[in-house]
């Protein structure tokens, strides 16, 4: 297993201190020939910023390859969907034991993620720093 994560893209933006690389992210089933008779056939395509790079090394249309070593990708997972669940179930188990009104359970357990991601929203500078992304030219 390779300790990357690699994604081919294309340079859509080119700002100040960051490149914008727009990558198409395609499931599995998108090679297939049925693919376009198929709903389960998915295509996204996606904007990366891509920061502490020289944007006068690259032009709008150049191909590139969009890198992140997959440490980046798991602590982006435990953060977005980790964390999150194992909150959601304490919070929800702890008021179990408090009450047994399921709906005071499921809505304490809803409401205990918005000061998570709102804090995650006020560190989202430091996040970008460490959930960086660099490129390779083809």
């Amino acid at each position: 297993m390779s300790n990357r994560i690699k994604h081919s893209g294309v340079v859509d933006k080119i700002e100040d201190e960051c490149v914008k690389v727009r990558i198409v992210q395609s499931s599995a089933c998108s090679s297939c020939n049925a693919a376009r008779l198929c709903n389960a056939a998915e295509k996204k395509e996606k904007i990366v910023d891509v920061y502490n790079v020289r944007p006068s090394d690259y032009n709008v249309g150049d191909t590139v390859m969009v890198v992140a070593s997959s440490r980046v990708g798991m602590n982006a997972v435990l953060l977005a969907f980790g964390i999150p669940f194992i909150l959601l179930v304490t919070v929800v188990f702890l008021v179990s034991r408090l009450t047994d009104e399921e709906p005071l359970m499921a809505m304490a357990g809803i409401c205990s993620l918005i000061p998570y991601y709102i804090i995650l929203y006020l560190n989202r500078h430091r996040m970008q720093e460490k959930f960086s992304f660099t490129i390779e030219k083809h």
